[in-house]
């Protein structure tokens, strides 16, 4: 049985923090702002990896290309917007890091070789506060 004290900061903690509360973050992770950046400087290729419902609730981030990762032709897709090439650096963000997490892992043993995640994603995690939550710029998708 939880003692008082641990209920009380339970309930303190948001729903992201709440969501992804053992988020870890390693040195070739990125943060939503360092995303956006390299994005928009053509260091890496952001690809918004989440549904197309929860493309139109939020929009995508400014400079991320929209992929559903559940597509039968994702590899495909991305193999297109990287000229073929496995070795060009990609980022991937969800809503809370778990899923690009886990693509990332799958991507690398599929022979890509600079994958990055996002953990702290469009919503939040115990990563960060999300892209959403930073003030980073979105744009919605038709």
């Amino acid at each position: 049985m939880l003692s008082g004290l641990a209920v009380a900061g339970l309930a303190a903690l948001t729903a992201a923090q709440w969501y992804n509360i053992g988020a870890e973050v390693s040195d070739s992770d990125l943060t939503a702002p360092e995303a956006y950046e390299a994005a928009a400087s053509g260091e890496i290729i952001l690809i918004d990896i989440r549904r197309p419902d929860e493309w139109a609730r939020t929009g995508v981030g400014q400079n991320a290309l929209p992929i559903d990762m559940r597509a039968p032709t994702f590899i495909d897709s991305l193999l297109a917007v990287t000229n073929g090439r496995r070795d060009v650096p990609v980022a991937l963000i969800c809503a809370r890091g778990v899923r690009s997490a886990r693509l990332a892992r799958r991507l690398s043993d599929a022979g890509f070789t600079s994958i990055l995640d996002v953990p702290e994603g469009m919503m939040g995690s115990g990563a960060g506060p999300g892209w959403l939550d930073r003030g980073l710029p979105v744009a919605m998708v038709e």
